[in-house]
C-alpha cells in the first residue's frame, strides 16, 4: 500500500489493478485501482469511548467523475464523522417498532392456537423476511403491492392472500402500539376473501359401504369424525382417558377457539369407542386413535380416498344437524362454535352438556339409519 502526495497526473498515471494508493496530504484519503476503474475511498477507525469499534472503508466516487480537490474536501467530512464515533456505512437508525416485534406482540394479546402461530411465524419467515426487522412505519405501499404480485406469479393467490392477511393484522397491532404510523399499507390492496369451500353432498349409504372397506381404527375414526363433526387437531389428538363412559362425555382438549369442549356421547358412538379401547388395550398405548407409524403415536391425517376430508365432515355434520331437526345454537355448540352477538358471549357450553345430548343423539340417528 503506496503512500504518495497525490496530484491528478499522478492519479491519471496510476496502473489500473494495482490496488490501494494513500494520499500524503488527507488522512484516511486514497485511490483504489481496480481491473478498470480507480475510486476515491476514505478509511479509518470508528472510537467509541477510547475503544475501538471498527474499521470502515467509505468510497466517495469514481476518479474521472470528481476532481482530487472535491474529494480531498469529501474525505475531510467523513473522516470527522468517523473520528467523532459515527459509522458513515451504518443505515438509518430504525424509526419505530419492527415487523418482527410487531408479530410478537400481535400473538400475545390472545391465545392463538399452535397451528395459527406457526401459519404467522411461517408466513415472516418465508414471504415477508424482507420486511421481518424493518421498522413498520418504513414499509411503503408499492414494496408491499410488489410483494404481493410477487407472491401471485411464484405462489398462487391463496398463499400471496393469506400473506397479506397476516401482514395486514401484525401493522394493525404496531399501529395500536405507535401512533407516529399513519396508515396500514396493506390497506391499498383489495386483497381477496378466502375461496369458499365446494363441498358435494354426502350420499350416507355409499358412504357406509365405503367406510366399511377401511381398517377398524380408521373405519371408527371416521364415523367418530361424522358423528362429532370435530375438526381434525380436536379428534385425532383425544386420550384413551378423555372419555367418561360413566357420563357418557368425550372430552376435547386441543380447540380452536381454546380451551376444552365437553361433547356429549350418543348411545352408538359411546359403544364403538368402548370397543375401540377394549380392542386396542394390547397396544397400550394412550392415544384412542394410536398408529404405529407416526412420530407422535397416533393418526395425524386421517384422510382417505373416495370419502370426505375432515373439514368437510364439519360441513356435513352441520347440514345433517339441520336435516335430523337440530335448532342453530345447539348445532353450533355441538361443532365447538361460540356463538354470535352479545348474548352468545354469556352461553357456557359446559354447563349445557345433557340439553345437548338430545341434538348429538338425533344426528347419530339420522346416520345410522342410513347405515341399512
Amino acid at each position: 500500500m503506496a503512500v504518495v502526495n497525490l496530484t491528478e497526473a499522478r492519479i491519471r498515471d496510476l496502473a489500473l489493478g494495482s490496488g490501494i494508493h494513500r494520499d500524503e496530504q488527507v488522512k484516511g484519503l486514497m485511490v483504489v485501482c481496480h481491473q478498470s476503474t480507480r475510486t476515491y475511498a476514505v478509511q479509518g477507525d470508528v472510537r467509541r469511548n477510547g475503544r475501538h469499534v471498527r474499521t470502515v472503508r467509505v468510497k466517495i466516487d469514481r476518479c474521472d467523475r470528481i476532481g482530487l480537490r472535491e474529494a480531498r474536501n469529501r474525505a475531510k467530512a467523513l473522516m470527522s464523522q468517523i473520528q467523532s464515533g459515527v459509522d458513515p456505512t451504518a443505515g438509518p437508525a430504525e424509526s419505530g417498532i419492527t415487523l418482527k416485534q410487531a408479530l410478537d406482540a400481535h400473538l400475545s394479546e390472545k391465545t392463538y392456537s399452535p397451528r395459527t402461530v406457526e401459519g404467522y411465524h411461517y408466513h415472516l419467515d418465508h414471504y415477508l423476511t424482507r420486511f421481518r426487522n424493518r421498522a413498520v412505519t418504513d414499509i411503503t405501499r408499492q414494496e408491499v403491492r410488489d410483494l404481493f404480485d410477487g407472491l401471485k406469479k411464484q405462489r398462487g393467490e391463496t398463499t400471496a392472500a393469506s400473506t397479506m392477511r397476516t401482514l395486514r393484522a401484525t401493522i394493525n397491532t404496531a399501529m395500536r402500539m405507535d401512533e407516529t404510523i399513519g396508515s396500514n399499507p396493506v390497506a391499498a390492496l383489495r386483497v381477496p376473501s378466502p375461496k369458499r369451500r365446494e363441498v358435494n353432498a354426502l350420499d350416507l349409504k355409499a358412504w357406509w359401504i365405503e367406510v366399511e372397506k377401511l381398517t377398524a381404527i380408521r373405519r371408527d375414526l371416521h364415523i367418530a369424525m361424522l358423528l362429532t363433526g370435530a375438526r381434525r387437531s380436536s379428534i385425532v389428538q383425544v386420550r384413551r382417558d378423555d372419555i367418561d363412559f360413566e357420563t357418557g362425555i368425550l372430552r376435547f382438549r386441543h380447540m380452536k377457539t381454546g380451551g376444552q369442549m365437553l361433547f356429549p356421547l350418543g348411545s352408538r358412538l359411546a359403544e364403538m369407542l368402548l370397543t375401540r379401547i377394549t380392542e386396542d388395550e394390547p397396544l397400550n398405548s394412550p392415544w384412542l386413535w394410536p398408529s404405529a407409524t407416526s412420530a407422535c403415536g397416533h393418526v395425524v391425517e386421517p384422510k382417505e380416498d373416495g370419502l370426505p376430508s375432515p373439514h368437510e365432515y364439519r360441513h356435513h355434520a352441520r347440514t345433517l344437524y339441520i336435516a335430523s331437526g337440530v335448532p342453530y345454537a345447539e348445532s353450533a355448540l355441538l361443532l365447538g362454535q361460540k356463538l354470535p352477538g352479545a348474548s352468545g358471549g354469556y352461553v357456557h357450553a359446559e354447563h349445557l352438556v345433557e340439553h345437548l345430548r338430545q341434538h348429538s343423539q338425533a344426528l347419530e340417528n339420522r346416520i345410522i339409519a342410513d347405515r341399512g
